[in-house]
């Protein structure tokens, strides 16, 4: 039956009995009998024909519209029934926001690569509009990355934890004994984000405007740079997670970041494309949900 759409979607697509023929390098006669042994197998008539010319029936449209994503799901489908089975090839490309401190992603990178030892594994990290865009660009295949826009139909979004917004400061700070700080007393602190040279204006725009900092930014290519900075009492990092690292317990600290009193939160999600649901993708996806949501039983 497979074959029977195919041509069907080429007669409708192309207006004519003729052309689709010559499309798809089979007779005309060839081509009416498949269409017409597709009605038969469906039990309805799709088109309306009027000696040379054809119209859809109300049914043919509703199946010319549905077999189009029948259609590209089957191929999808065979795409990745091969691309499993060259397990030599198979490869999963994934992304995770570099100031998220919590374990799970590794944790879920650890069962992924135990259960599927034959797939390659590539791992990045960046801020938010790096993993954007390498998302968006095809540079990877699912990202642990925080909201900052509203959600989209061109991707699964799935939340994995809404989390509160810590500062990391240097130990001898007299700010580092505090509890918790608000977003106000830190206007004359800078504040020390990891960005690339390019996406530097979004970085310090994102925090000025949703997160409320008020005072000068400073910028680190990396996560070592930037701690080493808040060490050196350049300034504060925002960090996700209230424990401090026990490796550098003696310089730094963490601190709640408040605004208004409340808590700053932010909601961390696995993003992939609608389109790039592949098998492998929707096993990591669901083995980060075990990690995050223990309780779902994913």
């Amino acid at each position: 039956m497979i074959k029977q759409i195919r041509y069907f979607q080429a007669v409708v697509r192309c207006g004519s009995f003729t052309e689709a023929a010559e499309e798809c390098f089979i007779s005309q006669s060839a081509i009416s009998q498949q269409i017409q042994a597709l009605e038969n197998e469906l039990g309805v008539k799709l088109l309306n024909r009027e000696k040379r010319k054809f119209s859809l029936t109300s049914a043919g449209e509703y199946f010319y519209q549905k077999s189009l994503v029948l259609i590209a799901d089957f191929e999808s489908l065979c795409h990745e029934t091969v691309r499993i089975a060259n397990k030599d090839h198979a490869e999963l490309r994934i992304g995770y926001l570099r100031c998220y401190g919590g374990q799970e992603f590794w944790l879920a990178v650890a069962d992924f690569s135990e259960k599927y030892p034959d797939v390659s594994v590539q791992i990045i990290n960046g801020n938010h509009e790096d993993l954007y865009d390498a998302l968006r660009n095809g540079g990877v295949d699912l990202i642990l990355n925080d909201q900052r826009r509203a959600f989209s139909d061109e991707y699964v979004n799935f939340i994995l934890t809404t989390s509160e917004c810590y500062i990391e400061i240097a130990a001898r700070n007299p700010l580092a004994s505090l509890e918790s700080i608000e977003t106000d007393d830190l206007k004359n602190v800078p504040c020390i984000l990891i960005a690339s040279s390019e996406q530097q204006d979004n970085e310090r725009i994102y925090y000025q405007e949703i997160v409320g900092i008020k005072g000068d930014f400073l910028f680190a290519e990396n996560l070592e740079e930037a701690r080493l900075l808040v060490i050196g009492g350049k300034g504060f990092m925002p960090i996700e997670g209230g424990e401090n690292e026990p490796r550098f317990a003696a310089t730094l600290r963490r601190v709640l970041l408040t605004r208004k009193g409340k808590p700053i939160k932010r909601n961390y999600c696995a993003f992939w494309k609608t389109d790039n649901a592949g098998y492998y993708v929707e096993e990591f996806a669901d083995m980060l949900k075990a990690k995050f949501l223990p309780e779902s039983g994913a």
